[in-house]
């Protein structure tokens, strides 16, 4: 019987990593890989380049494996097999940060929510383009991220570990909107809880003018 119950839910988590794949423009096979966090565990290079094609333009991020291993890894993972396509930048915080991270698809957000790595030693400082993982708390990184518009050094005493930087571009992530300010309830941008409930058929419909990713790939 509980054979049976496996191959069931084997049976039906594929027709829907299928549509995925469809419904975002990426392959078969990426949208089956970001419905199971547990296999996407591969070590990244020392150094590495992120191209972010946006709605705003372009721009790079250079990657550091020695400055946050476990950032730099799931980072990495995540760029590989498309996590970051057609996301959007839903936190712009004037002067202070630019987030992203959640996924246009509820059905993969609630595989990710506990998909949660370890901390990494703070070796970097949260200064002006600089890349590092949100958390929420000890042990807590998932996959939202967000870059540095200014000098927010007071970040790296609570624990927040930059793993890359921003090497070109800097002036497209500048640009993105930042109408909305602060997400809810403490400020008119979206409310993350409802993101990873409803996905990108949220925000495309309250906040149209946010920026997103096109795509995001690893420069060889």
């Amino acid at each position: 019987m509980f054979r049976s119950l496996v191959i069931l839910l084997a049976l039906a988590v594929a027709p829907l990593a299928m549509s995925l794949g469809m419904n975002l423009g990426m392959s078969p096979a990426m949208g089956q890989a970001l419905m199971n966090p547990a296999s996407l565990t591969e070590q990244a290079p020392p150094v590495y380049k992120v191209k972010f094609d946006t709605s705003k333009g372009s721009f790079e991020i250079q990657v550091h494996r020695d400055w946050a291993p476990a950032g730099a890894d799931r980072f990495y993972n995540l760029v590989k097999n498309g996590f970051f396509d057609n996301t959007r930048f839903f936190r712009v915080v004037s002067g202070f940060m630019v987030q992203f991270g959640l996924h246009g698809d509820p059905n993969v957000s609630a595989q990710w929510r506990q998909a949660r790595i370890r901390d990494d030693q703070v070796k970097q400082s949260n200064t002006r383009g600089m890349v590092t993982f949100a958390t929420a708390g000890p042990n807590t990184r998932t996959t939202q991220v967000f870059i540095n518009f200014g000098d927010n050094n007071r970040l790296d005493g609570m624990g927040f570990a930059p793993f890359g930087q921003v090497v070109s571009g800097m002036n497209v992530v500048d640009a993105l909107y930042s109408g909305y300010g602060e997400g809810a309830p403490g400020g008119n941008g979206p409310e993350q809880g409802r993101i990873q409930q409803e996905g990108n058929a949220y925000l495309t419909k309250d906040f149209a003018k946010l920026d997103y990713i096109k795509k995001a790939t690893i420069e060889p």
